[in-house]
């Protein structure tokens, strides 16, 4: 697997093997829109809880859930509150945001009351429902035979018999790769070196199949060989260091991406579904203050 010689221009240009799909955000719903509703609910300056998670990387409870180091249990739930309480994290975000937005209050207030319990499940239940626009794409993708469609998605283990443990979107790709279940999480640069072993595995596994030897599977697969679509930026910007070819996915607008995607592929991938932003909801979420 030693990275293609061929000059950038060409790799742009030239038909992929594999398309590469985060899922959270792209196939699914973005959990972003649960908590974007919740902080307008509250009304807290959108952002907040993004920007924790974030800076309790990467040992914060949230990272760890998806690593599979900790279980979803009544003590992780009870860290990830602590991680969204911090005061100090709290005032260097709000006074951030006073740089933004004059109206803020001069004085920092006390941090915002958050039910973590409540706000998680509410990601992952907006997170089941598929994106109207790449949802379709995917299928015709897989329908297609042309491709090698594989995930690489930040994951977590819910509790056994869970309800959510059921996931019948798994069953559209050739190669899954959980950060849950491997111990890794993106943006990790070994996660990336990890999906491409795992698709050039499949690749050469399948070499001698009719698919296999039109495609070109037998020569296996290169960095270049993969289009990456993720919606959050850092994520995309270690799959680019890793060679892989690109796309993002922005918030409420997948739409965009399915075009730069039959751009790359040259299939027909919209569906029926108009090419309108998704909203925020203004009215926030049905959270419990």
């Amino acid at each position: 697997m030693t990275q293609s010689k061929d000059n950038p221009a060409e790799i742009q240009h030239r038909r992929p093997k594999v398309i590469l799909f985060d899922i959270g955000g792209v196939c699914v719903i973005s959990p972003f829109q649960s908590i974007l509703d919740y902080e307008l609910n509250l009304g807290i300056p959108p952002g907040w809880v993004n920007y924790s998670i974030s800076r309790t990387a990467p040992d914060g409870f949230w990272q760890r859930l998806e690593k599979g180091e900790i279980p979803m249990d009544d003590d992780f739930f009870a860290g990830f509150s602590r991680d969204l309480h911090d005061p100090v994290r709290w005032a260097t975000f709000y006074k951030a945001q006073q740089t933004k937005n004059p109206k803020l209050a001069k004085e920092v207030p006390p941090v915002p009351k958050i039910d973590a319990r409540w706000l998680f499940f509410d990601m992952m239940s907006s997170a089941r429902a598929t994106d109207p626009w790449m949802f379709p794409a995917l299928q015709k993708l897989k329908a297609s035979g042309k491709f090698i469609v594989a995930a690489l998605s930040n994951t977590v283990i819910f509790p056994e018999n869970h309800e959510f443990n059921h996931n019948p979107i798994r069953s559209q790709f050739d190669v899954f790769v959980s950060s849950a279940h491997v111990g890794l999480r993106k943006p990790d640069p070994r996660i990336y070196e990890l999906a491409l072993k795992k698709v050039d595995e499949f690749a050469r596994a399948n070499a001698n199949t009719d698919r296999g030897r039109a495609l070109g599977w037998g020569e296996g697969i290169q960095p270049s060989d993969i289009v990456f679509l993720d919606d959050i930026g850092e994520n995309l910007k270690t799959a680019k260091k890793a060679g892989f070819r690109t796309i993002k996915v922005s918030l409420g607008k997948a739409f965009e991406a399915v075009e730069e995607l039959e751009e790359v592929t040259g299939l027909e991938l919209a569906g029926d579904h108009p090419k309108i932003p998704i909203k925020p909801n203004l009215r926030g979420s049905k959270a419990k203050i």
